[in-house]
């Protein structure tokens, strides 16, 4: 009777475990995803030094994932920028960077923005944050997002 019991309660078990195993969960990878596309990003530091926009500085610089097409847009303080990115993993790759000419201001943000963006190899996402990181991990830029996630 007892051997019944134990069966019984291991095949029940067994059951549940390979039903709930079946049921779709989205993994890390593809929550950040839903995280990080289709939102505006506003740069919050450079490096590890929190950004604070001077009078030279247009705009704060932003960028945008877009999901549908694998374009990036946003802002480079000054000019604006554009190009495509993919993503494996924890990777990120930006291509064919490029942005508008506008005569900028004595200030040099457009030029350490886009020399930032062209080191950034990674990623990282937590709920409102999004880090840019270089091939080594270090943090090369880091946003905002005011979307409600």
């Amino acid at each position: 009777m007892f051997k019944k019991i134990v069966s019984s309660s291991l095949l029940i078990t067994s059951l549940l475990i390979v039903g709930c195993s079946n049921q779709p969960t989205p993994t890390q990878q593809q929550h950040n995803l839903l995280l990080i596309q289709n939102t505006q990003w506003t740069l919050t530091h450079m490096g590890t030094a929190e950004f604070k926009a001077d009078p030279s500085v247009r705009q704060i610089p932003t960028i945008q994932f877009d999901q549908s097409n694998k374009n990036i847009q946003g802002t480079d303080g000054c000019n604006r920028i554009m190009g495509t990115y993919s993503i494996q993993g924890e990777h990120i790759h930006f291509r064919q960077l490029s942005q508008t000419k506008m005569l900028c201001g004595q200030g040099n943000v457009a030029t350490l923005y886009n020399e930032a963006l062209a080191r950034v190899a990674g990623y990282q996402v937590y709920d409102k944050t999004l880090r840019l990181l270089d091939r080594h991990g270090n943090p090369v830029l880091q946003f905002s997002s005011a979307a409600q996630n």
